[in-house]
């Protein structure tokens, strides 16, 4: 197939009309069912006509833009909300991508079709890949009925009925409808900028495990409890994260990546010991084995504490996701859509094409962010890299649907 060609321009302006939709600094404010959120879903609907496509925001805020073509068809795009206060290409840069596909392949091919996907809550405002999940028929009622916004706790079923949006049915995937979902993405990381490479091919997204340990003590006076006699859940907390940087080492792959990412005392107060202590706890592979094996690191780690005492320690699993290989078929025609200024890289973020890897082939490519800096309103990259990739990305399509 020839090599196809975009409008640069076009895809510049796309990101730039979404980017002035709950601007930010140099970035935006689009949580999930936000109004800028919902703007941004309503601007796809809309352009979808333009790649011959349909659709509209469905019963948990997905869009999926759908074709009544009878030939091949791929499914691509990435997710539309944003973290609170972060960056202007983490998510929309997918779907811009997929929707410049859409209309490339669309207007030249008759007898095939690249459908265009916005999936809801990929940044996990109300929980983990609800959209994605939902669309492969991993997410029930009950599911959205237990979800609650993280930063102000509306629940999702209220927000949902906020939008306009309860009632309406959900979008699920028809079987054997599409040749493979592929998504493109920021790096998040600066390992193409460092390289001086252009494209990234995902070899795999991985796994993301978090836990709550939380430590008893006892609450007592700051001023009068004797040192010798004191239940500090506080200590507890800070004993097991040096635990944790002196025995993960030993225990982890070459890529595992863990954070403490909120130590919680209570009552948290300058003349109070703290009587209970929360960590929260994250660990990321591509491993399950690795995955596995670090759990039961934590599981010792807190059981070794408690048996020392003073306060014993608890480990509760809150979120346990499975990794995700891309598809090899998908790498090797990305690799080829690329040329040589590619390398193959694994993502250490969760994406939606690994909840779409578990019904279909899935294939992912990065490009390069700079200063490797996401989840932050300096969030950036080069317009010729953004331009450069959806060359790729249209291209990589194409050769799919051959």
């Amino acid at each position: 197939m020839t090599t196809l060609a975009i409008d640069g321009k076009r895809v510049l302006a796309d990101l730039n009309t979404l980017r002035s939709m709950g601007a930010y600094k140099t970035g935006v404010h689009k949580p999930s069912l936000s109004e800028p959120h919902m703007q941004s879903l309503q601007w796809l609907v809309a352009k979808l006509p333009d790649a011959d496509l349909s659709g509209e925001i469905d019963g948990i805020g997905n869009v999926v833009g759908l074709s009544k073509r009878k030939g091949a068809k791929l499914l691509a795009g990435s997710h539309l909300e944003s973290q609170n206060y972060a960056g202007w290409l983490d998510g929309p840069l997918g779907v811009v991508y997929a929707l410049e596909a859409a209309r490339v392949i669309n207007k030249q091919f008759p007898d095939r079709a690249v459908e265009v996907a916005a999936w809801f809550d990929e940044e996990g405002h109300f929980g983990n890949f609800l959209g994605s999940r939902s669309f492969v028929g991993g997410v029930s009622e009950a599911d959205i009925d237990a979800s609650i916004d993280r930063t102000n706790g509306e629940t999702l079923r209220a927000a949902l009925k906020r939008q306009g949006l309860a009632g309406k049915p959900r979008v699920t995937v028809e079987p054997g409808r599409y040749r493979g979902f592929i998504e493109a993405h920021i790096e998040q990381g600066d390992w193409l900028e460092a390289n001086k490479l252009s494209i990234g091919v995902v070899t795999s997204i991985v796994g993301i495990w978090q836990f709550l340990v939380t430590f008893t003590g006892e609450q007592n006076h700051a001023g009068t409890t004797r040192m010798a006699i004191r239940k500090d859940a506080g200590v507890a907390a800070a004993r097991l994260c040096v635990a944790i940087a002196e025995e993960f080492p030993k225990a982890a792959g070459e890529r595992t990546v863990w954070t403490t990412g909120r130590i919680t005392l209570d009552p948290g107060a300058p003349s109070i010991i703290p009587g209970k202590a929360e960590v929260l706890f994250q660990i990321r592979d591509a491993d399950q084995a690795t995955l596995e094996r670090m759990a039961a690191t934590l599981t010792k780690l807190v059981a070794d504490a408690t048996a020392k005492g003073p306060c014993p320690g608890v480990v509760q699993i809150l979120r346990k996701s499975t990794p995700a290989r891309m598809d090899e078929g998908f790498r090797k025609a990305l690799a080829a859509a690329a040329g040589p200024s590619h390398t193959e890289i694994p993502s250490g973020a969760g994406h939606d094409a690994q909840i779409l890897s578990t019904v279909m082939p899935a294939g992912m490519m990065f490009v390069p962010s700079i200063g490797g800096i996401s989840h932050h309103w300096t969030e950036n990259t080069a317009d010729a890299d953004i331009v450069r990739g959806a060359e790729v990305f249209v291209n990589w399509a194409a050769k799919l649907l051959e």
